[in-house]
This record gives structure tokens, C-alpha cells and sequence, in this order.
């Protein structure tokens, strides 16, 4: 299936050969074109998607347990790459995809409300970056 044109540089579709592409991976893949080629309006909805999508990831403080200590002279220190990261949720394609689509939601929400309040320029930014969004949707 062909992808959907827009800004130069930047791709969006998540179907190829019939499979569903893992959404985030080519939010970052375009998000990286974009920077490229200077597209500020992509720049800022893939980075705000992309944010809200690891935002989604984040498990409460009382949920991530306590990362384990090693052998440190430092009491509680925690030792080896990664040891200290926190845990993180994993997403479904399904996730990403409803949050994809809820940061549309958002933009063409604020953007009416830009146009009611008379700032045409920051709608019409709005919606040139729910369209970026939109071609992520299936």
C-alpha cells in the first residue's frame, strides 16, 4: 500500500504489505526526517506524540518497586547498566493508536477554539499538525 503524501521528508501509513507497522518506530523514523528537512510543524507533533506515548509508559512511583542494590561500598547504590531505570508499561499497537488519535482530538479541539477566540494563524498551525497525526490513524 503506498503511503499518504505530506510534508517533505515525512511518511506515514501504518500498513505495509497488509501488516501493522509498530506506530512508534515511525513516529521516530519521520520525526528524524522531519528535523532534516525543517518541517517545524511535523517536528512538533511527533515530538508531542512521541512524548505522550512514553508519558502512557511511565508506572506510578508506589508500582515501580525498588530497584535492586548491588555491591557497593554506597549503601543502596544499584550497580550495572539500566539497573536504576525504573519499569515501564508496554504499550500495544492499540495504545499508541489511542493516543495517536487523542492528540488529534486535543489539537482540532484548541484549534476551534483558537478560530472562536480570532487567532486563524495558531488554528490553522493546529490543524496542519493534526493532519501530520491523522496519517499515522488506520
Amino acid at each position: 500500500m503506498s503511503r499518504a503524501a505530506g510534508p517533505p521528508g515525512v511518511v506515514g501509513s501504518l500498513r505495509r504489505r497488509g501488516t501493522l507497522v509498530r506506530m512508534r518506530a515511525e513516529l521516530r523514523r519521520d520525526l528524524a526526517a522531519a528535523i532534516r528537512t525543517r518541517d517545524a510543524v511535523a517536528v512538533a507533533a511527533l515530538r508531542t506524540a512521541l512524548a505522550a506515548i512514553e508519558n502512557a509508559e511511565a508506572v506510578p512511583p508506589e508500582e515501580a518497586g525498588e530497584p535492586r542494590p548491588g555491591a557497593s561500598p554506597v549503601a543502596g547504590a544499584v550497580l550495572g547498566l539500566g539497573a536504576g531505570e525504573a519499569r515501564r508499561r508496554e504499550l500495544t499497537d492499540g495504545d499508541v493508536e489511542r493516543i495517536v488519535r487523542a492528540e488529534v482530538t486535543e489539537r482540532v479541539t484548541a484549534a476551534g477554539e483558537y478560530e472562536r477566540r480570532g487567532q486563524v494563524d495558531w488554528a490553522g498551525r493546529l490543524r496542519a499538525e493534526a493532519d501530520v497525526l491523522r496519517r499515522y490513524l488506520v
